[in-house]
């Protein structure tokens, strides 16, 4: 393996890990965190429905505790 492979994988997993610690996500990471399509996410931020922040008016933010609460807020018999 050379230098260069090992700088990569090791740059992967430092963003795997920082996108698994951090409180609060960007949209692109709150949709992968969610299993979800950006677009579908900015749909939910649109209608009202899901947790969001937008600091100066532009980019959407999420934290992850609000995304877990709100993933689980509807839950099904026998789940």
């Amino acid at each position: 393996m050379t230098e260069e492979q090992i700088d990569r994988i090791a740059a992967i997993l430092a963003e795997n890990i920082l996108s698994c610690t951090k409180e609060v996500l960007t949209s692109e990471e709150a949709a992968r965190y969610m299993g979800v399509k950006v677009s579908y996410l900015y749909k939910l931020t649109m209608r009202g429905e899901i947790p969001h922040y937008k600091p100066g008016g532009k980019k959407c933010y999420f934290r992850r505790s609000e995304l877990e609460r709100w993933l689980t807020a509807n839950g099904c018999a026998g789940a």
